[in-house]
C-alpha cells in the first residue's frame, strides 16, 4: 500500500493541478515584475509584460535564467522580498565555479520542507523510522532540506552530516537507523565500511535516498544489495530550492515532480525550443511559490525526458528521468559525445566497484580517454595475465557503448580517493 504525505497533491486529478499552476504562475510572474527588477529588465527586453502571461501555455513567452544571470545578479539581485522578510540562505557547492546565493522566507522552507517529507514518505519512512541524514549541512542545500522534511514526517532524525565514517557506523547500529539519506557515492562508500566490519547484520536499514549527483541504475542495484535496502532517488538544485524538487516512488521509473511548486519544460539546449513529452532535452523550472529567490524558466543544464505515463503508486505528478546528464559536464573525445555515466553503466555491468575516475588529455594534437577502475580484492589477487584480460574486456565494452577506444588502467583496491560528498568522476586536463 502506497502512503502519501499529501495525497490531495501528489494525486490531483491533471485538470485540478493545471488550474492551480496557472494560478500560481500569474501570481509569481507579477510578483517577480514587481520585485525583482534584474528580470523585469529581461522581459522588457524580451517584449513581454505580466499582462501576456495568462497560464502555463504562455510560459515560452518569458526569457530563460542561467547559471550566469545569477553571478551576475550576485549578490541581492534576484532577492524577490525585502531583506528583513528573508530568513535563510544556501548556496551552491561551487562545482562548477562561482557560488550562487539562493534566499529564503520562512514560507519558502516550510514548502521546502513538505517537499522533502514527500520524498521520505515515498521511500516508506514514517513517524516510527530514524533517518540518518549524512548529506552535508551548512550552505549545502542536501542535509537542511532532508533534515526539515523528516522533521515534519515526525521520524527521529539524525542530523550526522558527511564525513567521519566511524561515528556515522557506530549510531547507524546504536540508534537503529532506518532510513539513509546521502550521495549515493557515500552510500556506496558506507557499504563497504559496513561489509567491511561484518555490521551488515547489525543494521536496521531498509530504504536509502541519494542524490545530488548522477548515479546508473546499476549503481542503484549494486547498493540495494551490499545494504540489503530499497534505494530511491531524489532531485533538487539549491537555485530552485533544494532537494525534493522530485523524487522517487516505489516503481522506481522515474522522480516524480511536485508540479504544484515547480513547473517543468524540456528545451532543445541548443535553440531553446520546448520539446514534446518524451523527448530528451534540456530540463527547466519555473518557481511557482517560492517568494524570496522566485526563479522563472531557470536552465538547470541537467538532461533529461518527462512522461505523464500513469504510475502503480497511485501519483498524478509529472515524471522526470533519471538524468543522462548535463549540458556542462558531456565530455566531446575525439568528437564523441561521452557522460561519465555511460561509462559507470559499462563498469558496473563488468562487476566492478563504482569506484573509478576518468581522465581526458591531449596528446599529440589528439585526445586521450583514461578510465581507472579498481579492482575487487578478489580480481586483485589474480595473475597479471587475467587483470590484463579484464582491461582488454572493458576497453572492448567501452568501445560498444561509446564508440571510441579508451585506455583502462585496473588500479589496487582502495587507491582511488573515496568520497564523502559529490564524488570527482571526471579530471579534463585539455583545460588545464
Amino acid at each position: 500500500m502506497e502512503n502519501y504525505y499529501d495525497p490531495a497533491m501528489e494525486c490531483a486529478p491533471r485538470e485540478e493541478m493545471l488550474k492551480l499552476q496557472n494560478e500560481r504562475l500569474v501570481e509569481n510572474v507579477q510578483h517577480v515584475w514587481d520585485n525583482v527588477p534584474f528580470y523585469r529588465r529581461k522581459m522588457e527586453e524580451a517584449g513581454v509584460t505580466p499582462e501576456d502571461i495568462h497560464g502555463v501555455d504562455d510560459l515560452h513567452k518569458l526569457p530563460f535564467l542561467t547559471k550566469d544571470d545569477l553571478k551576475e545578479a550576485y549578490p541581492f539581485g534576484m532577492l524577490g522580498v525585502p531583506m528583513e522578510e528573508a530568513v535563510r540562505i544556501q548556496s551552491t557547492s561551487g562545482t562548477t565555479g562561482k557560488r550562487v546565493v539562493a534566499f529564503y522566507t520562512q514560507d519558502d522552507i516550510d514548502i521546502w520542507d513538505s517537499c522533502c517529507a514527500r520524498a521520505i514518505v515515498a521511500a516508506g519512512a514514517t513517524n516510527d523510522d530514524v533517518c540518518h541524514v549524512c548529506y552535508g549541512y551548512g550552505l549545502f542545500t542536501g542535509g537542511p532540506g532532508l533534515n526539515g522534511g523528516s522533521h515534519l514526517v515526525g521520524s527521529l532524525t539524525l542530523p550526522m552530516s558527511s564525513g567521519n565514517t566511524e561515528r556515522q557506523l557506530q549510531f547507524m547500529v546504536d540508534l537503529g537507523s532506518t532510513i539513509l539519506c546521502c550521495t549515493p557515492s557515500y552510500a556506496a562508500y558506507l557499504a563497504e565500511a559496513v561489509n567491511e566490519k561484518g555490521l551488515r547484520d547489525k543494521i536496521k536499514l531498509k530504504a536509502g535516498i541519494f542524490g545530488a549527483e548522477t548515479w546508473s541504475e546499476e549503481m542503484r542495484r549494486d547498493i540495494e544489495k551490499q545494504l540489503g535496502i530499497r534505494a530511491y532517488d531524489i532531485y533538487g538544485l539549491t537555485e530552485v530550492s533544494g532537494p525534493g524538487v522530485s523524487f522517487e516512488c516505489s516503481e522506481q521509473t522515474g522522480m516524480h515532480i511536485n508540479e504544484d511548486h515547480f513547473f517543468p519544460e524540456i528545451i532543445d539546449p541548443e535553440t531553446g525550443e520546448v520539446l514534446p513529452e518524451g523527448e530528451t532535452g534540456e530540463l527547466v523550472f519555473t518557481c511557482l511559490t517560492k517568494k524570496a529567490f522566485p526563479l522563472m524558466r531557470y536552465r538547470t543544464r541537467d538532461l533529461c525526458t518527462l512522461s505523464r505515463d500513469k504510475c502503480s503508486c497511485g501519483r498524478t505528478l509529472v515524471k522526470m528521468s533519471r538524468l543522462q546528464g548535463r549540458t556542462d559536464d558531456m565530455l566531446i573525445v575525439r568528437g564523441v559525445n561521452v557522460f561519465p555515466s555511460q561509462i559507470e553503466t559499462v563498469l558496473l555491468n563488468e562487476g566492478f566497484p563504482a569506484n573509478y575516475q576518468i581522465t581526458v588529455s591531449r596528446e599529440n594534437h589528439k585526445d586521450h580517454l583514461l578510465v581507472e577502475v579498481e579492482m575487487t580484492p578478489e580480481m586483485f589477487s589474480d595473475r597479471p595475465g587475467e587483470i590484463s584480460r579484464y582491461e582488454h574486456k572493458i576497453v572492448e565494452s567501452l568501445k560498444s557503448m561509446l564508440g571510441l577506444k579508451a585506455e583502462v588502467r585496473l588500479v589496487a583496491p582502495k587507491t582511488i580517493t573515496r568520497s564523502e560528498g559529490k564524488a570527482v568522476r571526471v579530471i579534463d586536463k585539455r583545460k588545464i
